[in-house]
């Protein structure tokens, strides 16, 4: 069985730290476009998915320091609130949504 690493309460030094997440991230795919891509459709696909990626590897370039992250955790929220949001007026507005 794997041991758990303790995260790190070092702060990480400025030159490997991960640059401020971009306001990309908080923009979700067209999730009907996500889901025609796969096979079928799944609660696994993921508009915000970059989103996603970008907090595990900052994750993982601060030793797990999730002070330092923030930001990151922040955009994949609100990608991940307004993904919600379009899905909830395109069902209200009747529109096809898979």
């Amino acid at each position: 069985m794997a041991t758990q690493v303790p995260p790190s309460k070092n702060p990480t030094p400025y030159a490997s730290r991960p640059l401020p997440p971009s306001p990309a991230l908080e923009q979700p795919e067209d999730y009907k476009n996500t889901f025609r891509g796969r096979m079928s459709a799944s609660k696994y696909a993921d508009p915000c998915e970059a989103a996603s990626k970008a907090s595990l590897e900052c994750l993982e370039r601060t030793h797990y320091n999730r002070d330092e992250c923030m930001d990151f955790f922040k955009a994949y929220r609100e990608c991940k609130g307004k993904w919600i949001a379009q899905r909830k007026e395109d069902r209200v507005k009747g529109r096809d949504t898979v």
